[in-house]
């Protein structure tokens, strides 16, 4: 964050600051005018269950209920329904761990829960703009909010595992520092909040999770009379590889007739790829599937079938 940029307010992870799902009845705990600052604190998406010293075993035990702790929500002047909040993310600090998980098989999360039967579990230290993993593999760190939106205008609590036309739980990587998103209003005060935030995530998270970090999470807001958008939009410069740079890539391929059967195939043959070339155990090849490797649509024209490709950055590796 710029130097000359201090926040205005500043709200902490205490429990009257948190909430565990959308609704629009709940009271903001902060008002705030357009072209002010606040820096929010924000707890881990499993709202602390799991720690440095955690398992695999113990993560596959945390429980979903409630899950995503927002911190929140943020009424901001003069947005009404039918505006657009603008969110420009101006900066983000870690505490110095992370982490990333799958849970058993049995739950059905995550891209490839039939691949996985057991748990897996991996804690990161967090140094600086790096991310330790097993075998002196480093993955660039780029954080961003996991879970960023306004209160929805429809009555009553929501969960916050879905996506809305208001935002939420997009799990969009390129909504990092200098980004600004811009999110449709259908609340009086547009009742803004966020959390689940990542260190890094590569593009699809496939495992479930990116690597989950408690965070301060500095922004500043606006109010757009003039604009009209039915979902978020976003403006970003973050970088398309890991280094920002234009740098060597291992890719894999799915196709299939479907978009999703495409996908796990594209993983998968990731996954057999970093177990066979690279030594990683299949559970730890999925973990770093789920933190580094960027998913893309290749095709979509070339009928019965489609392509998802798999792109993983080879500068991660010592």
């Amino acid at each position: 964050m710029s130097p000359d940029v201090s926040p205005d307010y500043e709200l902490s992870d205490d429990d009257a600051n948190v909430h565990h799902a959308w609704d629009n009845s709940l009271d903001p705990v902060l008002t705030v005018e357009p072209g002010e600052v606040v820096r929010f604190e924000c707890r881990d998406a499993v709202d602390g269950q799991v720690g440095m010293e955690a398992t695999a075993e113990e993560f596959g035990e945390v429980s979903f209920d409630p899950v995503h702790p927002l911190t929140g929500p943020v009424y901001v002047e003069g947005a009404e329904p039918g505006d657009v909040l603008a969110v420009e993310l101006l900066d983000f600090e870690h505490k110095g761990w992370g982490y990333t998980g799958f849970m058993p098989g049995d739950m059905g999360l995550g891209l490839l829960p039939e691949d996985f039967e057991d748990p897996g579990y991996h804690a990161w230290e967090l140094d600086g703009d790096v991310g330790h993993f097993v075998d002196g593999i480093e993955v660039p760190l780029d954080p961003f909010p996991g879970t960023i939106g306004n209160a929805p205008g429809e009555a009553g609590e929501h969960d916050t595992l879905p996506p809305r036309d208001v935002g939420g739980n997009m799990d969009v990587k390129h909504l990092t520092e200098g980004s600004t998103v811009y999110l449709p209003v259908e609340n009086e005060g547009a009742l803004f909040s966020t959390g689940d935030c990542h260190a890094a995530q590569g593009d699809g998270e496939v495992c479930v999770t990116g690597i989950e970090a408690p965070m301060f999470v500095t922004a500043r807001f606006d109010v757009l009379k003039d604009r009209d958008i039915e979902q978020p939009e976003f403006e970003s410069d973050h970088p398309y590889t890991a280094t920002g740079e234009d740098e060597p890539m291992y890719g894999t391929t799915g196709i299939a007739p479907d978009l999703m059967d495409a996908t796990k195939e594209a993983v998968r043959h990731m996954i057999t790829h970093l177990h066979e070339e690279r030594g990683l155990s299949r559970a730890e090849a999925y973990i770093l599937c789920s933190a580094a490797v960027d998913l893309k649509v290749s095709e979509v024209v070339d009928a019965p079938n489609w392509t998802v490709s798999a792109y993983l950055p080879e500068s991660i590796f010592p």
